[in-house]
């Protein structure tokens, strides 16, 4: 069934989305063989969304992201300065158990990797989980979770710039910290519309410091923890079983905790979105998050077992970077300012990063009639560029009010897409469930790389997923969140609701009128 989208305009009439993934080219990315033959397909395997083939894109995006782009933003998408400073705060209401909570919002965090990545090996586009979204459930699923997607990074894009901004101006006082956001947002704003490679040597040299500084945090721990470095001796267990015990708070510190860092893990799902932009798409994102999953899991549960077996865990201070106060505890000369130029890194890596993200999801979203069309233009060198802009212009927005009203008209904008992440990995997980299921009966072969114990571990993590927005409610300081971040939802879906309605009503009214 064909179904229209806007006024007429046979531009913003684009028939792009297929029901069955492999039934035609993908979404909005670079051409890879079909991975079904073109005949038709089980009724069985339609969903109400379903739509007729269409020739491919006039002005594909380009294909110049290498696996090593890939794989390095795969292992730095999700190190931020959230883990670098905010894990302080986990560790003040959890104490030591802190390990636990990140356990938990690992596992969480990789189910959901998993599931995203199994869906985008299978059927990759530069709208990645918005157009799965919109396969499993209709347009209205893939309209609210890619516009909801598209406001949380042009938001969060403003933190990020300002963060970096005030240690930038730590270092230079006499510059100003506007001009120093506006540096960092025409520099990224120039290497993003200049080339898609470039966003990805930016990304793979950042990652590469950022995994590096963990990496030798965690040897540096370890040798600590064994007595192994100069001046030291082996700690032992006090840390951990003193000072009110491994749970000095209980398992209420834990699920605390849990709320505290699970955040922290936001950004796995660029690599899903920038994989559409390789030579080989569906082998790429499969080798990205099998080699991703489980050294984030390390990496984060590693370090958080460094810092409490080294530091009294009352010792940490919330807003305050713990890993500055380990690698003073063990005799590092300049630790405050090495991490400042880590955490510095961390902030200017999400920019960009989002700043990537956020363009192609509009990009995505206008190639399926969801956006004004002329964000669908692409340059000769295969770069959104419209799109691009309108995503920075966006984002100036937010770093003006931010500067502006950072306690007031920002603050409503920061609860407002505050627990839009667990939003986007619930309809990620709800996908999953749906679309496997078709996968198996129409398209088997393209399961390169499959979740876990499938469905039990899917429903798992949708539960995981309930829990902690249900847990956010019952705590006074992320209710607010959770309430305007549903808000900002029911907004969304009700326009995508809306939108349905009306082109519903035109079909009816105009029966022989073709569209999506």
């Amino acid at each position: 069934m064909l179904v229209t989208v806007g006024a007429g305009d046979p531009a913003r009439r684009r028939r792009v989305l297929r029901s069955v993934p492999g039934h035609g080219d993908t979404v909005g990315s670079h051409q890879s063989p079909p991975i079904l033959p073109p005949s038709p397909l089980p009724r069985s395997c339609e969903s109400s969304s379903t739509v007729h083939e269409i020739p491919p894109p006039a002005e594909p995006l380009s294909a110049g992201l290498k696996q090593r782009h890939l794989t390095m933003l795969g292992l730095g998408g999700v190190i931020g300065a959230g883990l670098f400073v905010g894990s302080g705060a986990g560790i003040a209401v959890a104490g030591p158990g802190i390990v636990v909570s990140y356990l938990i919002a690992g596992l969480l965090a990789m189910l959901v990797m998993r599931m995203l990545g199994e869906m985008s090996a299978a059927m990759p586009a530069s709208g990645s989980f918005s157009v799965h979204a919109e396969r499993a459930f209709g347009r209205w699923a893939g309209f609210t979770v890619g516009w909801l997607y598209w406001l949380l990074l042009v938001v969060v894009l403003a933190v990020e710039a300002t963060g970096a901004a005030k240690i930038a101006n730590g270092w230079l006082p006499s510059v100003p910290t506007w001009a120093w956001v506006l540096l960092f947002m025409v520099v990224f704003t120039a290497a993003n519309l200049a080339a898609v490679g470039n966003f990805g040597e930016f990304e793979f040299w950042f990652a590469a410091l950022k995994v590096g500084a963990i990496v030798l945090f965690l040897v540096l721990g370890l040798l600590a923890v064994l007595g192994l470095l100069p001046d030291t001796a082996p700690v032992g267990m006090a840390n951990l079983s003193g000072h009110g015990g491994f749970l000095p708070n209980g398992w209420d510190g834990v699920v605390s905790g849990v709320l505290a860092v699970v955040f922290a893990f936001g950004g796995l799902e660029v690599v899903t979105i920038a994989a559409a932009e390789s030579d080989d798409p569906a082998r790429a994102v499969g080798r990205a998050v099998r080699s991703a999953v489980w050294r984030i899991l390390l990496f984060y549960v590693g370090s958080m077992l460094v810092i409490v077996t080294l530091l009294p865990w009352e010792s940490v201070v919330p807003g305050q970077s713990p890993y500055v106060a380990v690698l003073d505890r063990i005799g590092i000369p300049g630790a405050a300012q090495i991490m400042n130029i880590v955490v510095f890194v961390a902030l200017l890596s999400a920019l960009n990063a989002n700043l990537y993200g956020s363009s192609r999801m509009i990009f995505s979203l206008a190639e399926r009639g969801e956006a004004p069309a002329a964000r669908t233009k692409v340059s000769r060198g295969g770069v959104p560029r419209l799109a691009v802009l309108a995503s920075v212009a966006f984002g100036f927005a937010s770093v003006l009010l931010n500067l502006k009203w950072p306690d007031s008209v920002f603050q409503y904008l920061l609860n407002a897409v505050g627990a839009v992440l667990l939003v986007v990995w619930s309809l990620i997980a709800a996908s999953q469930l749906r679309l496997r299921r078709r996968l198996e009966r129409a398209a088997p072969g393209a399961l390169t790389l499959r979740m876990w114990c499938f469905p039990w571990l899917s429903w798992a993590a949708l539960a995981g997923m309930a829990a902690v927005l249900v847990l956010m409610l019952t705590d006074d300081a992320a209710r607010p969140q959770v309430l305007w971040s549903a808000g900002a939802t029911g907004v969304v879906l009700a326009v995508a609701l809306g939108r349905e309605w009306r082109d519903r009503r035109d079909r009816l009214r105009n029966p022989g009128r073709q569209g999506r």
